[in-house]
């Protein structure tokens, strides 16, 4: 009985008829009839970085693998939603670029509840102990010295309260023969304090000079406080309208407030430990304002790419994805800064000192604010895509134009 090869049936119930056929069919299948797709003699491979990162995720099997075969297969799917498949075979986090995103906002509100304790606690150390504020503030009393020969800021600090002259401040002026003591207000007038800092400021084989001597009131002192207090609301007001008109209202208002928290902590610590405050400490939070700021201003120019660039993702992961970009050079930064304020800390002697430490205290406090205080209020204000897209307006504009005719006008009055 005849065969015929072209029934299916036939082939199916004759395997031996069927071997050549089906080699022949295989044959004619690997035979290619278009180009490979990378150009390298593989199909497999794709160029999606996404994809290759998320196969370690498709050994599971389940949702994952499948999720990969769809990232994997251009065919099946291309562009955002092979980046979404990827997405959601690795977790919902996207890694871009062969990079994971650490989730930072995961702590955002145990940040947020620690940053609002801190604050709070510093508001009321600052309204219940005050501020140990220096002779800047208070008023006191000023002299030039100069010696014969270079002398120790501890030993003049010595040799004035054996004088009778405690709680005194020295510092150089530019030399170590020429320094500035700074006192309490005192009782005594003018020649006759004179006098006694010039017997108090005598040391054995060196002899000082008091070229000047100023008393300043307790008048100038809250005139200068006054001003301290101005000069740093002015600055905080600055940056939000220079952040407001380089970015965005919101994430002006992230920075204002991060910058008022790295103040209002460190005033804070201040008042809570007794540390004296005077001119140099209020330099130091005016120094610290700004460099909070740059660190700020870089993390929010890579948010501001990122919306523009990276589709596919949460505002949150945009956020998250900006902050891992930007961390090592956040980590060297204050790494490189922090040496210099150890050195002064150790190394530039009493007139830097409380310099140093309210610098390093501000310095902690705006690496934090920086990446979990200016970053997370625009996201709790609504921060998305849209506010960083320019909508163009159409260059046409569709308008409905009706004519009257007088004829039909003159028909209906009829």
């Amino acid at each position: 009985m005849a065969i015929d090869n072209n029934n299916p049936l036939e082939q199916q119930n004759n395997p031996d008829r069927n071997g050549s056929t089906g080699e022949a069919t295989n044959a004619s299948t690997r035979r290619r009839k278009k180009p490979r797709r990378d150009g390298k003699g593989s199909n497999t491979k794709t160029n999606n970085p996404t994809a290759v990162k998320s196969g370690k995720s498709s050994r599971r099997g389940g949702k994952d693998s499948q999720a990969l075969s769809t990232a994997t297969d251009p065919n099946l799917v291309s562009g955002d939603a092979a980046d979404d498949a990827a997405a959601a075979a690795e977790g919902g986090i996207k890694a871009v670029g062969n990079q994971r995103i650490i989730p930072f906002m995961k702590i955002e509100k145990p940040m947020a509840l620690l940053s609002l304790f801190m604050v709070i606690a510093s508001i009321i150390a600052i309204a219940v102990n005050g501020l140990n504020l220096g002779l800047d503030f208070t008023g006191g009393v000023s002299a030039d010295v100069r010696y014969e020969q270079p002398v120790e800021q501890v030993a003049v600090v010595q040799a004035l309260a054996d004088g009778g002259f405690d709680d005194a401040v020295v510092q150089y002026l530019g030399t170590r023969e020429e320094l500035l003591v700074r006192l309490p207000p005192q009782s005594d007038n003018v020649d006759g304090l004179s006098a006694g800092l010039t017997q108090a400021l005598a040391l054995p084989g060196n002899t000082a000079d008091i070229s000047n001597v100023n008393i300043i009131g307790s008048q100038v002192g809250n005139e200068v406080y006054l001003n301290s207090v101005m000069a740093l609301a002015l600055a905080l007001a600055c940056m939000l309208g220079y952040v407001a008109l380089r970015f965005q209202f919101k994430l002006s208002l992230g920075a204002v407030l991060s910058l008022f928290h790295d103040a209002v902590v460190t005033i804070g610590v201040f008042a809570l430990f007794g540390f004296p405050f005077d001119l140099t400490v209020l330099a130091a939070i005016l120094a610290l304002i700004g460099y909070s700021l740059n660190d700020t201003i870089v993390v929010y120019d890579r948010i501001r790419e990122n919306f523009r660039r990276v589709r596919g993702i949460s505002p949150s992961q945009t956020v998250d994805l900006s902050l891992t970009e930007t961390l090592r050079r956040t980590i060297m930064t204050i790494s490189t800064v922090l040496l210099v304020v150890l050195a002064m800390l150790f190394l530039g002697g009493d007139g830097l000192y409380w310099f140093s430490v309210a610098l390093f205290i501000g310095l902690l406090a705006g690496t934090y604010s920086s990446t979990y205080i200016a970053s997370s209020i625009p996201l709790r204000m609504g921060l998305s895509r849209d506010d960083f897209v320019v909508k163009v307006k159409p260059e046409f504009e569709e308008e409905i134009v009706t004519f009257n005719d007088p004829k039909m006008f003159e028909q209906d009055n009829v």
